[in-house]
């Protein structure tokens, strides 16, 4: 199983970021598919997304994969929800979605699960917070910036390091995860074809980008 995740940790075809701002949180990837990291099967995916509406979720991995934990996370926060008669916190709802995490992997069978999730939200009391998770199920909240295990990881988190500061603006985050999904694209070939961004903050959730590329022959 640790041979499987080292060896698919830098081959899911995905760029991922998320940064913490000072006002909220920032969220963006990349729309390009691929198989073995290099076949081009999709170029308009969307990786970042509403799960429902106080979290946004994004995910890096076999793509079966992430489509059944959205799936399966959406319904065990609803069932959450109306068990404990109130709505759950971004820190428990990245927990109970690391716990899925570490149940599917440990589960017998021939191809393993592989997804990691970064899950962005709008706590009730109008604060927001930013956690990663990673296949095997453990949790992270994160204090400035993450791209989980995606493909691009390597070109994002070293233009991050760089470039980030602590309490960025709300348009700088924006602009920096725009710029840092453009970067990675340049350099790894199983990323790009487009970008999607979503702010979180007290005012709520936004998809503010939606950049697809159009096609070369019609």
């Amino acid at each position: 199983m640790d041979k499987d995740l080292k060896k698919n940790i830098l081959s899911a075809g995905t760029s991922l970021v998320g940064i913490v701002c000072k006002s909220g949180v920032v969220m963006a990837g990349d729309r390009r598919t691929t198989v073995g990291g290099h076949i081009i099967m999709s170029k308009n995916t969307q990786k970042v997304c509403l799960i429902n509406d106080y979290l946004v979720i994004s995910g890096t991995g076999t793509a079966s994969d992430i489509e059944i934990a959205k799936k399966l996370i959406r319904a065990q926060l609803k069932l959450k929800e109306l068990r404990d008669k109130q709505r759950p916190t971004v820190k428990e709802a990245a927990n109970l979605i690391a716990a899925t995490n570490y149940r599917n992997i440990r589960q017998p069978a021939m191809i393993p699960f592989m997804a990691g999730l970064m899950i962005g939200g709008l706590n009730k009391d109008g604060t927001t917070e930013l956690y990663s998770v990673e296949p095997a199920g453990s949790t992270m909240k994160v204090e400035d910036y993450d791209a989980n295990f995606s493909s691009g990881m390597p070109y994002i988190l070293g233009m991050l390091e760089k470039m980030y500061k602590k309490g960025l603006s709300m348009e700088e985050g924006m602009e920096l995860a725009i710029d840092a999904i453009k970067s990675s694209s340049e350099r790894d070939t199983a990323s790009g074809s487009g970008i999607d961004v979503f702010t979180i903050t007290s005012d709520g959730i936004k998809h503010v980008a939606e950049q697809k590329v159009e096609k070369l022959y019609k």
